[in-house]
């Protein structure tokens, strides 16, 4: 008897050791991939990927990083501190543009969930003449149309009213709960609802505004793109996977948890949340297409409110190559016929 328990004790250390080298093995063969987003709820589907192993089951090692603000993250991907940008992607068409960045976009994801909020006491756009506005950054994006919103209501930047740069929603958020001189800014998710719970308002839906805005999607550096390929689009891949898992309702309770963990939210804030993020005509694109109209819109708008040139949009072409994303998309067809 002694002398079975020693071979049973014997097996089992070798059936241990091989499933530490298994895994060992498999670690070593996935692919390491920096991914840069911003702290909000629009991350979720990275944080799902990350927590559920879908990016390893692509083959990925992904190291996520959060950033605090637009300029950061431009200067982030061009100095090669990571691959993917997943933001919105007028900081991709800034990079070109200003910085003079080989950078292409590769997918969509959503429209922008953002509403303009303002303090309590302010009823119209009009009540925010003479008062200061929150950016991220005051050239790119949602500061673009926080410009053009206002213009629409006969306000024009520094004649009447202030720009201030504050970075992230979170610190827009902060800003505006914790200095009352701060009127107004652009939110997303999840702090419009946080944004509500501390009694500040709502003037309106940029996307009811100023009509279809393709906002958040994915950016990489062209170069690396060429050079790396299939290792994008393993990524575009996963992330869709991933998206797919969060907006399936049957994963409310896990999807619910990551808010609350990732973004600090209380049950009631993170449930709500969710249920925006689910919204098709607000919360994330089904499969992060990319919205062809959304995007001419915001070129224009940002050729208007920038000015540079003769401020007439350059040819969308000039920024996209969606063949990543139809060969990651014909790779979770495969993938998904082989299962069936």
């Amino acid at each position: 008897m002694p002398g079975r328990l020693a071979r049973w004790g014997a097996a089992g250390t070798l059936l241990c050791a091989l499933a530490l080298f298994c895994d060992a093995s498999r670690a070593a063969e996935l692919i390491p991939l920096g991914v840069n987003a911003f702290p909000n709820a629009k991350a979720l589907p990275l944080h799902a990927g990350l927590a559920k192993g879908i990016f390893a089951k692509h083959g990925l090692a992904i190291a996520l990083q959060l950033t605090e603000n637009s300029r950061s993250q431009r200067d982030g991907l061009a100095e090669g501190k990571f691959q993917v940008a997943q933001a919105a992607l007028d900081n991709a068409v800034a990079m070109i543009e200003v910085g003079k960045h080989d950078v292409v976009i590769v997918s969509g994801g959503d429209s922008g969930m953002n509403e303009f909020f303002v303090q309590p006491d302010i009823g119209s756009f009009a009540d925010l003449k003479g008062r200061t506005i929150i950016v991220d950054a005051p050239d790119t994006a949602y500061a673009l149309q926080a410009k053009k919103i206002l213009l629409k209501y006969g306000l024009k930047e520094g004649a009447d009213y202030a720009v201030k740069p504050v970075g992230a929603g979170i610190y827009r958020f902060k800003a505006m709960i914790e200095d009352k001189s701060n009127a107004g800014g652009i939110l997303n998710l999840p702090f419009t609802v946080q944004a509500e719970e501390h009694g500040l308002k709502s003037l309106g839906r940029t996307i009811d505004l100023l009509g279809p805005y393709q906002a958040a999607g994915g950016f990489v550096m062209r170069a690396w793109a060429r050079a790396n390929g299939p290792t994008l689009e393993r990524y575009l891949a996963a992330y869709v996977e991933a998206l797919r898992f969060v907006r399936d309702p049957a994963n409310k309770a896990e999807n619910v948890a990551l808010l609350r963990e990732k973004l600090k939210l209380s049950e009631a804030a993170a449930e709500r949340t969710y249920e925006l993020l689910l919204d098709p005509h607000f919360g994330f694109t089904p499969d992060a297409k990319f919205d062809a109209e959304g995007f001419r819109n915001m070129l224009a708008l940002r050729a208007e409110i920038e000015g540079r040139g003769d401020g007439e949009p350059a040819a969308p072409e000039r920024y996209v190559d969606l063949g990543y994303y139809e060969r990651a998309m014909k790779r979770l067809r495969r993938a998904g016929r082989k299962m069936r």
